[in-house]
């Protein structure tokens, strides 16, 4: 097997390899920040688990197995987004390869770089909207009644303080 080692084919080759390199870049960050999320979903997980084993108040216990199911929700979601992103750096992987291999032969790697490119970042799309979904599922379980509990509290404060 004879390879053509030819300076410029070679410069163009790295030159073409150099875009898909920084969507790795962004893949690698995502991934990151979506197993960070997880392993806060996991952790918030067990505390739940052992609050709700040692519980007798059937109040709390249906509040914190109403969280359960949220966060099984939660961290199932952010297991498919890593997925996704996962898959999306093999297809960008296949992209760099493929256009190494279109400059060394002739042949139809162009097609296999442009179609690994594209599913690429069409699975780096599926797995920003899971991270999306993750984080509105996040905020679902909020309750501001403290918050207004001490907006409440501080009025009282300053009425009270108003009549002495």
């Amino acid at each position: 097997m004879n390879l053509p080692v030819d300076v410029t084919s070679v410069t163009h080759s790295v030159q073409l390899a150099v875009a898909p390199v920084f969507l790795l870049t962004a893949v690698a960050g995502m991934i990151s920040a979506v197993a960070g999320r997880l392993a806060r979903i996991i952790d918030r997980a067990r505390v739940l688990e052992d609050r709700v084993r040692s519980s007798t108040d059937q109040e709390q216990i249906e509040r914190l197995l109403l969280e359960l199911g949220y966060l099984r929700k939660r961290g199932r979601i952010a297991n498919f987004s890593i997925g996704a992103l996962t898959f999306c750096g093999l297809l960008i992987g296949i992209t760099i390869v493929s256009l190494f291999l279109g400059q060394a032969w002739d042949g139809q790697w162009s097609h296999v770089a442009v179609g690994s490119f594209l599913l690429g970042v069409l699975s780096f799309l599926v797995a920003l909207g899971g991270f999306m979904w993750e984080t509105v599922l996040a905020t679902h379980l909020l309750n501001f009644k403290v918050l207004e509990m001490g907006r409440t509290f501080h009025q009282q404060q300053g009425n009270g303080s108003a009549r002495r």
